[in-house]
This record gives C-alpha cells, structure tokens and sequence, in this order.
C-alpha cells in the first residue's frame, strides 16, 4: 500500500527486543467469555475505511455485547509505540495491525499470542501464504494476514506497438524486450538502482533467497549461486534498459510513465509499481479542483498492464506489500480479542476489504475485487508473491539500509559475486 515505513524507528525497536513480552500469557485467559469484554484495536494509517470499522464496531457489539475501540497510529511511530505499548498489560492493544515485514520481529520477541488453534477456523491455507510464513515461529502462526497489496507492470501500448513488441511470457523475454525498447531519453523499463523491493523479484524467479535459516542461526544467501544469478541478471537488466540512478530507491515511477508536463514525453515505456499506482497514471489535465495542480486520468488506448512473468512462465514473485494483524500476548482481553479475529476472517469482512480495494486475506474472496484488468494483476501477481526472510532481526536489516546500499552498487555495475560475500556477512551480524 502506499506508505513509507520510517526504518530508522524500526531499527531502534528491534534493539529493545521487546524484552516484556511472552507469548505464553495469553493462553489461559483464551478459555474466558468474550461477553461484555470492552477491546481496543490497532490500525496503522488510514487505509482501512470508515466503513469497514463501523462494520468490526457494530459486529462486535452483537457478538459480544462489549464495546469496540479503534485508534489509529501514523507509520512513522507505529513501532516505537507498538514497542512500549505491547509488553504493558495496562496499555497494550488488544488486537494491531502491524506491517508485513515487521512481523518477525515481533513474533520472535514473543509479543503475540499463538493462534495455531484458531488458524483452520480463521482461513488456514486460503490465507495469503507469504504473509503467514512472516507471522509463524516454529510453525505456530501469531500474526495472520489483514490485507495485500502486490506489485505488477504498467506498460505504455503506443511505445510498445510502434516498436512492435508484444507482452513477454517469460522473464528473459521481457529483459530483452524493455532493453530494446530504452533511448538516450526514456527508460525501457524505469527501476531505480537501490530499490531492492522491486528487484529482488529477480533473485526470487530465479530460486534464490536473501536469507535462510540454517539450524538454529539465520544467514545471508546473496551469494548463493541462485541469488547471484538472480543478480546479475537485474544488474544488466538495469544497464540496459533504466536511466534511473543507481542511487535511487524510493521513487515514484508512475511520473515517468506519465507524459511529462514541461515535453509531452514520457520518460519511461514500462515501470513496476503497486497495484494502487494505477491512479496516478494516466492522461494529465489541470485538477478541476486546483487548476495548480494536475490528475491522471486512465486511458486504455495509451496504458496497460500485466504481471512480471517467470523464468518459465507464469507470474515471477513479487514482493507484496500490505499488513498482517494479531492479538497481543499481553492483552487481558484475550476472548474479546479472538472473537473480533473471527469478525475480520468472516465472509462478510473479507468481502468488503476487497470492495474497498484491498486484497483480503482469504484469496476465496479475492474475487471482490472486482473483474478488470487491476484487480486480475493484483490477485495473479500476489498468489506467487514473496516476503522478506522471517528473521527476528530482519527490522534491523531494512533500519540499516543495507540492501539499498548492496543493490546500488550491484547497479552500479560492481562484481556481484565479491559484493554478495561482503554483504552477506553484514547480515549474518543483524538477521538473529
């Protein structure tokens, strides 16, 4: 979804490591009434809607009589609260959201409550996979999936056509194809250099990894002979078909696909970019609104879309974006807290998460959605998606920066396999 995670404040979470936390409190407390249990839950931002909470208040209240409160937390301080506020019975939530990748650092520490018991009866394996595998330990699931986000190709049809090219079905073709289609002006295929979130799909479609668990130690993988094929490949997917510096990791590349303002030229003939892009992208005219500003209107003769495709076929993983949401293992309201998960992975929930454009948890309702060509990316590209390794320290790798600084100087046309070693040993001093 569209928000940028502040990682320094994740980085100094991690380090507190949560250390008042246990996952084992809660367990007891399971076994009581939910009836007339007031709770408070957690959502980070504003991207759930008015009219999905007034829903979760109002179910709650028929279920159980109690009294729902929901508070919302900014993304830039959402983990230094969640770090203070989870261990401490008195002020924890009952029920947060939490974001996608923060999730191992929290279940690690122990700060949810194991809901391996509830996980058939909230979805079990219609849940988005990539989101469950970052709330398990131990193969005990603590944080489960809320919603999804994916990530997929925004294509320009006049460039593409005029030059004859056609949507590729498999990964090297679509490397050729946006190599072809780069000129001193306009970018094949915009990516910035850095941006490791985007291409690490291209170490994951070639079976590598950025980390894996080694007995009881998690270690870096960059240098694995999948990885480093994965690598080089972006590395000359980047030379030859972006202009984007090598730098560059957090930009905005539907503006490249845009005519620019100042030349009625676009800067890019195809971006990667989350599903929700797509409103940004399209015909500019004046905002009727603030003729200072401009909106984009979508146009189907100009624009397209379509999933970054495998080695082999199909859809290559992505990275995916989105949240997951679990129970605190200090809450004193435990039923409470497990009834109001039955209302969110309930039918009625899950459909209007997705009427609302998120990607509910349970891919049997994906269909809510919607049937046109950004709803049929979204859910094709998610299926395969992947996250970041589930390591208790993977917050103190992205706090650090260090796959930016390694994908930027992998771009910058460094020697992968000697910048993998290096960087693998960075990690190994982080992941556990």
């Amino acid at each position: 979804m569209k928000r940028k995670y502040a990682v320094a404040a994740i980085a100094t979470a991690a380090a507190l490591v949560l250390a008042g936390c246990s996952s084992t409190g809660g367990d007891a407390a399971s076994t009581e009434s939910a009836k007339g249990q007031d709770i408070t839950l957690w959502l980070m931002g504003g991207d759930t809607p008015d009219t999905l909470r007034d829903y979760l208040k109002t179910e709650y209240k028929k279920a159980t009589g109690g009294t729902l409160k929901i508070e919302e937390q900014g993304w830039g301080d959402a983990v230094a609260k969640l770090t203070t506020a989870l261990p401490d019975a008195a002020n924890t939530p009952d029920v947060t959201e939490i974001g996608n990748t923060w999730s191992p650092t929290f279940t690690n520490a122990g700060a949810f409550t194991d809901l391996s018991d509830m996980y058939d009866e909230l979805g079990g394996d219609k849940l988005l996979k990539s989101f469950v595998e970052v709330g398990e330990v131990d193969g005990k699931q603590y944080a489960l999936p809320y919603y999804f986000g994916s990530r997929y190709n925004f294509y320009r049809k006049d460039i593409w056509s005029a030059a004859g090219k056609t949507v590729p079905t498999t990964l090297a073709e679509f490397d050729e194809t946006v190599k072809s289609l780069k000129t001193d002006t306009q970018s094949g295929f915009y990516i910035g250099g850095s941006d490791w979130r985007n291409g690490i799909s291209w170490i994951f479609a070639n079976g590598g990894d950025l980390a894996k668990k080694d007995g009881d130690k998690w270690v870096g993988t960059l240098a694995s002979d999948e990885t480093v094929k994965g690598l080089t490949e972006f590395q000359s997917l980047f030379e030859g078909a972006s202009l984007a510096p090598a730098t560059e990791f957090d930009s905005t590349p539907w503006v490249n696909i845009n005519n620019n303002e100042a030349t009625g030229v676009p800067e890019a003939a195809t971006i990667i970019a989350p599903g929700w892009a797509h409103w940004s992208i399209g015909d500019l005219a004046p905002d009727p609104k603030d003729a200072t500003k401009t909106v984009a209107t979508w146009n189907d003769d100009t624009f397209g879309t379509f999933v970054l495709p495998g080695v082999d076929g199909g859809a290559a993983p992505v990275f995916a974006g989105g949240s997951n949401i679990a129970v605190s293992a200090a809450s004193k309201n435990q039923a409470g807290a497990k009834e109001l998960m039955k209302i969110i992975f309930s039918e009625d929930y899950q459909t209007l998460l997705g009427e609302n454009g998120l990607g509910p948890a349970n891919l049997d309702y994906a269909s809510a959605l919607g049937d046109d060509q950004f709803a049929k990316a979204l859910v094709e590209s998610a299926a395969g998606s992947k996250l970041t390794p589930a390591a208790p320290g993977w917050a103190a790798v992205e706090g650090a920066g260090i796959l930016e600084e390694f994908f930027g100087k992998v771009s910058a046309g460094g020697d992968v396999k000697a910048l993998a070693t290096e960087y693998d040993e960075k990690l190994d001093k982080l992941l556990n």
